[in-house]
């Protein structure tokens, strides 16, 4: 079994219906919950929205790789009401964001899928929330806990 860390973040709707509801559905598909952070408001990053966030961090125990993970993710996008993803860097309002931020120890970078997330640790919203739950967990790449990393 894996460990799989991934972050949320809804800014429309019921914001915690929206977390609530995607958290049901990845363990359901995923696999057993073994952490859950509190749930984080936070600002919009990257855009201009009257709209806050409400984020949170998830561990799960599965047998699944991370490629399929990210289409099980995507599917709960699109069930919760999702209608696209940010592009290039261009982000938007959205009922859910579930993102992969780290699967145990494992580095991988392919066109569709890149763990560690490449940027989860130069956003607070996703780095508090997993430092609530993960702080000491080593980032595959930088060899630090996660708790070291955000110190910086």
């Amino acid at each position: 079994m894996a460990t799989v860390y991934l972050g949320l973040g809804t800014n429309l709707g019921d914001k915690e219906a929206n977390l609530r509801t995607a958290i049901y559905k990845l363990q359901e598909r995923i696999g057993k919950q073994v952490s859950l952070s509190s749930f984080y408001e936070t600002a919009p990053w990257g855009f201009e929205s009257d709209h806050s966030f409400l984020n949170a961090a998830i561990g799960l125990e599965t047998n699944l790789p991370p490629i399929e993970i990210l289409h099980i993710t995507q599917e709960i996008e699109k069930e919760l009401g999702r209608t696209k993803k940010s592009v290039n860097g261009s982000y938007s309002d959205r009922l859910i964001d579930i993102d992969i931020l780290l699967y145990d120890t494992l580095v991988l970078q392919t066109p569709e899928l890149t763990i560690p997330h490449p940027l989860m640790t130069e956003r607070d919203f996703v780095m508090n929330p997993l430092i609530e739950i993960a702080g000491n967990v080593i980032h595959p790449t930088r060899q630090k806990t996660l708790s070291e990393l955000y110190q910086e």
